[in-house]
Formats: C-alpha cells, structure tokens, sequence
C-alpha cells in the first residue's frame, strides 16, 4: 500500500514537472529557442574601416555634385556607399526621410531592402546547411508534407529553377481574412490551391518571389524560430548590424528611423505608399537596413565570418538546369560579367522602394544605393558611381 501511493506521488510530481516547463516553454522566447544553434559568434571587432580623406576628396566632391543635382532635379531620395577593399570611400544621403514633415535622411535611416533580402534568406538556409540541419539536395515535402509539388529540392529554390507559381496572385484573389496572410498561412494556401507549375522543377530560370518565401518558411520550420528572429541570432546581432531587422506590415511594431516608402502624386508632391495583401510574407523582401550596415553584411560574408568559403563560392557561382545550362544566379545574388568583369549584385524594388548593392570583383568595389520615392535607375547611377571612383580615386597617396 505504502509502495503504490509512493509511485503515484512519483508521477504527480513528474506530471507538474512537464506542465511547468510546457508553460515556461510557451511564454518565454529564450526557453523556445535556447536549444536551437546559432551558428555566428559575436564579432567584436569593427568589420570597416575608412580611407584617409585626402585619397577621397575628389571622389566625395563629384559624388556629391551628381547625387545633389539628382536629388533637387529628379526626385532622388536615398542614400549612397562606396567601398574599396572592404574600406569605406563615400557614404551620404540625399533627400527626405518624411516628406510631410521635411525631415532629412541621416545614416540611421532603414530602408525597405526589396528583392536584396533574398541574400539573407539563402544565407540562413546556408547556416542551417552547414550545421547539418538540411541538405540542398532535399525535396520541400520533407519539411512540408503538404506541399502540392513533389520534386522541388531546396537548390532549386535558391537558384530560380523551381517552377513556383506566384503567391502574389493567390494572396491577392483567394485570401479573405482581414489582416494579410503570413508564412505559414501562405504555405498552407498553396496547398488547398495546388496551383500548376510553370514549368518542370530543374528545366529552366525563372525569377521567384516563391521561391524565397518557401525557403523563408522553412527556416522557420528547421530553426522552430520566427525568420527575423533567426536573422537576428545568427546575422544581425553578431554582426552588430545594429540597424537591421525584419518587418512584416500589420504583424510587427514601426522601428525607429524606418523609412516609408512614396510615389510621386502630381506638382512634385509625394504619396505614402500603404503596405498590401503580400506585406506580411517574408524571405523574399521586408528585410531593412542602411547602406553602413550592408557594407559590414557584405565584409563579414566575404570574410567568411558567417558562412565558410565552401559555401561562399556555391553562393556567388551561377546556377545550372537539369540540362547543364547556366543560369544567370547563385543563391541570393545574381551574377552577370561587364567588360570582362564578374558583377556580384541584386536590385530591388516595392512599394516605393528601389534598392542596389553590387561588388566588382576585379576591382574589389562594393557600391551600395537605397532610395525610398519610387526612383527606377538604378543601374544607371551603380554604373555611373564606378566610373566617378575608376577616374578619381587615388591610390598613390596611401
């Protein structure tokens, strides 16, 4: 008798032990993702440095006469980097922050990323390849058993070959829920809706939205972590990116200094861009940041800080179909050559949002501009920025 009530006192105390900690788990973050690795030590040293100004001076002056004169002629409102051998030569903005208000943009502005999120997202999965959590090489429906496409890899993902359809068009005419549909709700669509492919998984490029948003959503599913939260444990906060971060409209709270993004109404007057139906689904945009912060992102990848030169060679290598034709992207970055230069670089562009990085490999420059009033030549001002600094740097005087 005494032995029986003994053991059920023993199981009374393991079943409070078990509710404890399932409460405990579900009420505080760091109890849901302390056993999760993270794969990216705090760096505590400063990750750029600046050239000495009499070897700048000349490139800031032009720099600063073609930025101004866009700015008070055609509208442009952003911000401008330059960077040579991972150091700084230039960094300024130009325009408005708020355009009702007139307040100026400063270095703390953070700016709607667009399509230049997807380099995160094929990082994580990247971090989550290298701690053994996956393989490029699996099926997505080994992580989403539902999902209606059965011989999509991972790898066919990252690189744009996979078929999707487009999840905008299903956001925008199937969802009739008040607030906008997030990851996991978006995945869940996709299956109900079992859209048909484009094409063959393998057979050809065509760019993806999709793409990124699955490969999002599954790292939230592999991390058991929110994709920001993700982003923050292994790229952000290590890096002491100290003004990055994700947002999903209508999900999270405004951060300090984020920029809205405008479109010109009539008479030069501007208009705020309102999120939309797609504004909550991360992976293939809503990551923001600076131009300072980009360039300690683009430093600390190209140093191998995050992620090893194995898997930074795969990163910046072009893609290839089923039938061995390249395609023009690795993972994250597309990847074009321009007199005999290879050009490492992603635009992109929403709701008012038009954004640019680009590394010249050969001549090691790193060109960063963000704009937030609808501005479309970007690819006009990267290239006219080389030129400027190609006829104006002085390296002599180091």
């Amino acid at each position: 008798m005494v032995l029986k009530e003994s053991k059920n006192i023993k199981y009374f105390i393991v079943i409070i032990f078990l509710v404890f900690n399932s409460f405990s788990a579900t009420n505080t973050t760091d109890a849901i993702y302390k056993d999760v690795p993270v794969k990216t030590k705090k760096i505590d040293e400063p990750l750029f440095s600046k050239f000495p100004l009499s070897a700048t001076q000349n490139v800031s002056n032009k720099l600063d006469s073609v930025f101004n004169r866009l700015n008070k002629r055609h509208g442009f409102h952003g911000s401008v980097l330059v960077a040579k051998n991972g150091k700084l030569i230039f960094n300024n903005e130009y325009g408005y922050a708020d355009f009702k208000t007139k307040t100026k943009l400063n270095n703390k502005s953070t700016f709607q990323l667009a399509s230049v999120s997807k380099q995160f997202t094929a990082t994580a999965i990247l971090i989550l390849y290298e701690q053994g959590l996956i393989s490029l090489n699996d099926p997505v429906t080994e992580y989403f058993p539902n999902f209606p496409y059965k011989n999509i890899t991972i790898k066919h993902l990252l690189n744009h070959t996979s078929g999707l359809p487009k999840y905008f068009w299903l956001a925008e005419h199937k969802w009739e829920n008040e607030l906008p549909p997030v990851n996991s709700e978006m995945i869940e669509m996709m299956a109900d809706y079992n859209l048909p492919l484009f094409f063959r998984p393998g057979t050809r490029f065509d760019y993806s939205n999709t793409g990124y948003f699955v490969l999002a959503s599954l790292v939230e599913k592999v991390s058991r972590m929110d994709y920001g939260v993700f982003l923050d444990k292994n790229i952000f906060n290590p890096l002491n990116m100290k003004n990055s971060f994700v947002y999903r409209f209508e999900k999270d709270s405004i951060n300090e200094n984020q920029l809205k993004g405008y479109r010109l109404h009539r008479r030069r007057r501007y208009a705020v861009i309102s999120g939309t139906v797609n504004d909550a689904i991360v992976g293939d945009k809503n990551v923001y940041s600076t131009a300072e912060d980009l360039l300690i992102w683009v430093n600390a990848l190209n140093s191998c800080k995050i992620i090893s030169d194995t898997s930074l060679y795969e990163m910046y290598t072009k893609g290839k179909t089923k039938y061995n034709r390249n395609v023009p992207y690795g993972f994250g970055f597309r990847i074009k050559n321009e007199n005999s230069e290879k050009i490492i670089y992603h635009n992109g562009k929403w709701n008012g949002f038009s954004t640019s990085i680009k590394q010249y490999t050969d001549s090691d420059l790193v060109i960063v501009i963000l704009e937030h009033s609808n501005y479309k030549y970007m690819n006009y001002l990267s290239a006219k920025v080389k030129t400027i600094v190609d006829q104006n740097f002085d390296e002599t005087i180091l």
